[in-house]
């Protein structure tokens, strides 16, 4: 193992725990720039295993929060669509796939900035979890769609319901990575040795959670969606 990637991408990985342990999402926003840009044979499965593990934190803190009705709908049209994000990654760029997830993402956070209103019904949350199913598959960026329709919820519930999405969510793009061949150990080993930076963010972020909730919250998320969302199509680009 390269110990200067070890090191640089654990310093990311600390803050992006920090981040998405205060607001809900913002792991990949932060550390899987870093990551691709250290090593980009290590995306998407290495960060795929912090998304699985950060989530598995979040909600042994705070699982009595999770709306399952809305986790349920995000994740079951998640992994529904999971399949189709292998296949487009063996036919398509990242790159060219996170640009226009980001696009649409970033639209809909203008547009709920704006006057939109986006609340979590059925409909928006199948909608939502299916483009998570395929770009979070394929560009490491499903967090932001979900995070825009879940918006509303106060602190608690927004964090604990998002884990839950995510959790089970890198489970299955990690299981149709493995199954498509698109899976390596190198990728694994790199994922776990970078779970003491995950844990020591996530201690960080607890004493913070308390002191962000309602209006400044959901500011924070959405944010935090639009920043992924121009960072994703900023590496569609250049």
């Amino acid at each position: 193992m390269d110990l200067s990637i070890l090191l640089l991408a654990g310093l990311s990985i600390v803050v992006a725990a920090l981040v998405q342990g205060t607001l809900g999402l913002g792991l990949s926003l932060v550390a899987a720039p870093v990551v691709t840009l250290l090593d980009p044979t290590l995306m998407p499965g290495g960060m795929l295993v912090l998304g699985m593990v950060m989530p598995t934190m979040t909600m042994a803190h705070e699982w009595r929060h999770v709306v399952w009705r809305q986790a349920g709908w995000l994740t079951g049209a998640r992994i529904a669509t999971t399949p189709l994000g292998v296949l487009v990654l063996a036919w398509v760029p990242a790159n060219m796939i996170g640009g226009v997830v980001g696009g649409v993402v970033l639209l809909a956070v203008i547009l709920t900035a704006w006057r939109l209103e986006v609340r979590a019904t059925r409909t928006n949350l199948i909608v939502a979890g299916a483009i998570a199913g395929v770009s979070g598959t394929a560009a490491s960026i499903g967090g932001p769609p979900a995070a825009v329709v879940l918006q509303h919820e106060h602190g608690p519930r927004l964090r604990a319901t998002l884990a839950a999405f995510f959790l089970i969510g890198s489970i299955a793009s990690l299981a149709a990575l493995a199954i498509g061949g698109r899976l390596t150990s190198h990728q694994l080993l790199y994922g776990a040795s970078w779970i003491p930076a995950l844990a020591l963010g996530f201690a960080l972020a607890v004493p913070l959670q308390k002191r962000l909730r309602g209006p400044r919250l959901r500011i924070a998320v959405l944010v935090i969606a639009a920043a992924s969302s121009i960072v994703v199509i900023l590496r569609s680009i250049l």
